[in-house]
Parts: C-alpha cells; structure tokens; sequence
C-alpha cells in the first residue's frame, strides 16, 4: 500500500512538464487524481502512463482554467463524489512573451495574470472547503525564482508569480488553525516546455528533469 492510498489529489496543468510528473508520482504511491489541463488527448496520454506503472484511472478534467465559474462547478462535483480533497497542486502557468514591459500587449498580460494568481485565488475559494475535510491537507502552488528580482523582460510573467507568492503566503497564515498546509514550491531550473520556450538555445541535458523535480516534490511534502 502506497503512502498516499485513501487520498486525492488535484493536480492543474498535468497534461506535461512538472504537473503530469508530479501526478505519476502521486499516483505510485496510491493518491487518487483529478487531472486538469485544456487537452483531454494529453491527459489522457498522462493517465494511461498512470494506469501502465500501476495507478488508479484518474479522473480527467478537460478544463481552462481562466473560466473561473467552471472551477467551482468541479469543486462541487468533487465534494459530491469524495466528499474532500487531501491535495491540491496549483502547477498551471502560462509564459507568454519574454519582452520589455512597455512592450507587452493589456490582453497578453490580463491572460498570463489570470493562469498564474486569479486562477489559484479561484482555486482557494473553490477548494478550502474540501480541504478542511481532510486530515491531512495540502495546498501546493508552484512558483518561480523571478518573482523575486526585477529580471529584465520577464515583467508579466514576474509580477504573476510575485502576486501569486503573496496570495500563498497569507493564504498559509489564514490556514494554520484549520490545519491545511499551504506552500510554495521553487522547483529550481527543470526542462520543461515552458523552460524551452524561454531559453531556447539551451541544452536541457544539463538541467533537472521532470521526474527529478516530482520526485523532490514528494520528498519534501510526503515524507
């Protein structure tokens, strides 16, 4: 029996990169999942990995997470199906275009701000309520080291992760009492998509792998 049987876990952005390495991980050690991404075709490639290496079917959630009022509804059909949830994982982010601020287009930087914090704020309100069902409850949202330094050309993408940082934070105070454990992950410099995207003359055989990260994911929250 895995260390997570009996617990579910909702993971966004899981149809690649860090998010669908960290929900194969869960599932090795018997979590439940909810997978969300936009692409049912690649969440179910992700869940058919999970089923392959042993896991339960997860449930997939072919969702845009920038329709906020589609969040609530799965929180509903969630608390009728489990009842709970043990762990949250808000891993969905959107890049967009490294450029100059002034650069940047009011539509571009609206839709990077809704991905990255007002979708994990509409993730909190949705799913505190399931979260303090559990006994042993986890919000996790992923974060970036540019949050924390004014890199030149990362402006949208910096300022959502700086505002997202903040929300985890006093999300984190407000949650002590009600026993939730809420953190913000820093999974360093991992070769992913979105690391491509941005550096792309990079050699990605020298950074951290996906499976590296989930597997430090699980070492610092699971054990």
């Amino acid at each position: 029996m895995g260390a997570l049987e009996g617990q579910i876990a909702l993971v966004t952005g899981a149809s690649r990169g860090i998010g669908a390495a960290v929900a194969k991980r869960l599932a090795k050690e018997g979590a439940q999942l909810i997978l969300v991404a936009r692409t049912k075709k690649k969440l179910e490639a992700v869940d058919d990995e999970i089923q392959e290496a042993g896991g339960k079917p997860a449930t997939l959630v072919p969702l845009d997470l920038k329709d906020s009022p589609k969040i609530y509804e799965l929180a509903d059909e969630i608390l009728k199906r489990h009842s709970k949830l043990d762990i949250l994982f808000g891993n969905a982010g959107h890049l967009g275009e490294l450029s100059p601020i002034t650069h940047t287009s009011t539509k571009l930087y609206y839709e990077i701000m809704e991905v990255n914090c007002n979708a994990n704020f509409h993730l909190v309100r949705a799913f505190d309520p399931l979260l303090q069902h559990s006994k042993s409850a986890k919000a996790i949202f992923n974060g970036s080291s540019v949050a924390q330094f004014g890199l030149p050309y990362w402006g949208a993408y910096s300022m959502s992760k700086s505002a997202l940082e903040a929300m985890v934070n006093v999300y984190r105070e407000e949650s002590k009492k009600a026993g939730i454990m809420v953190d913000m992950y820093q999974p360093g410099i991992v070769a992913t998509q979105m690391r491509a995207l941005a550096f792309p003359g990079e050699d990605a055989s020298n950074l951290k792998s996906t499976d590296e990260a989930a597997e430090e994911f699980f070492q610092k929250y699971f054990t």
